[in-house]
């Protein structure tokens, strides 16, 4: 049903009509996910969201998968359920791993992952985006992401069909141009949803890239962590952004692998609060949520470690909840 239509139902009934809402979720890898889970629940507990009853859904990587199952109907208290191993009577199975749920990648190929890329990006830099030379330079990976694909289908009763409602948007890069490729938008290549989100997920070195029409994709995080800047305009009242891989409160963390992940963090807010900026700009409601300083400690350094998964979703509701509850989410409502 358009906003239109709504509207005028609205007036009918003498109801005020209900706010256009859009929920982003974000890059973030194995852990990324089990902490947007606890930060949904918290959102739909707290704030009575539910994120399958928005206007539009952005996917970016680990978020892809989120919002394609979001999409299919697939409720936020089955997706704890299954984070926690709780298997309940009548909802889909979805458990999946990625190629064994291990904390590394397997040896990767020899030679260069995309030498179309680099060219571009020592022609063109300004037009990929500012690390496209280091995810061309990365060998083809050899895991593979069929699983998400399979988790996906499954929740969609075995078809690739995409819903139409609510919009589901799923983001990757096209490996040979650097650009972003926003799957299940007006104008873009049309593949399945299980396999668009495989394109969204395929980390560079680490999964073999996703050939669609010929084309092969990479995962969306390497365009941008959360692409929020795609709902700017679109005239929604309020956006919820879930970014695990940005933080508004960080930690000081002691180890080196731990501080080097902190700087990639930094520059990940900032662009982020860049984009927030944009969105609230047409008058659109934003409300960030990022991982604290005890998400920051379950997490640890590496997103892709599976035996964190139970303990990064328990902190992660305890925490969003408590954010929520006190007011302290980021935020930043329409002053014009």
């Amino acid at each position: 049903m358009s906003a239109t239509s709504d509207a005028a139902m609205s007036a009918v009934s003498g109801k005020e009509p209900a706010p256009r809402r859009g929920v982003v979720l974000g890059a973030g890898g194995v852990l990324g996910a089990s902490w947007m889970i606890g930060a949904l629940r918290a959102l739909h507990d707290v704030e009575g969201v539910d994120p399958r009853q928005v206007e539009v859904l952005v996917g970016t990587s680990a978020g892809s998968v989120l919002a394609g199952l979001l999409a299919a109907g697939v409720g936020v208290d089955t997706l704890v359920n299954h984070q926690r191993g709780v298997l309940v009577e009548g909802d889909p199975r979805l458990h999946y791993d990625y190629d064994g749920d291990t904390a590394v990648p397997p040896r990767p190929r020899l030679g260069i992952g995309s030498r179309s890329l680099l060219a571009r990006s020592a022609r063109h830099p300004r037009q990929v985006p500012t690390l496209a030379p280091l995810y061309a330079l990365l060998p083809a990976g050899r895991a593979s992401i069929g699983r998400v694909g399979d988790v996906v289908r499954a929740a969609r009763g075995g078809s690739d069909s995409w819903p139409r409602r609510p919009a589901c948007w799923v983001t990757a890069m096209d490996y040979d141009t650097g650009r972003r490729v926003v799957f299940g938008r007006a104008g873009a290549p049309r593949p399945g949803l299980p396999t668009a989100v495989m394109a969204s997920c395929a980390i560079p070195g680490w999964y073999a890239p996703i050939v669609i029409d010929g084309r092969r994709y990479v995962d969306g995080g390497t365009c941008s962590a959360t692409s929020l800047d795609l709902l700017a305009g679109r005239g929604l009242d309020e956006v919820y952004v879930l970014c695990p891989m940005a933080s508004v409160a960080p930690d000081q963390p002691t180890s080196v692998m731990a501080r080097v992940e902190r700087r990639w963090r930094r520059r990940v807010t900032r662009l982020l609060h860049r984009d927030v900026e944009r969105v609230r700009a047409g008058g659109t409601n934003v409300t960030l949520l990022t991982p604290g300083p005890e998400d920051l400690a379950a997490i640890g350094a590496n997103l892709m470690n599976p035996g964190r998964r139970d303990h990064v979703l328990e902190t992660a509701l305890r925490t969003t909840t408590a954010v929520l509850r006190e007011g302290a989410a980021g935020r930043f409502a329409d002053t014009g």
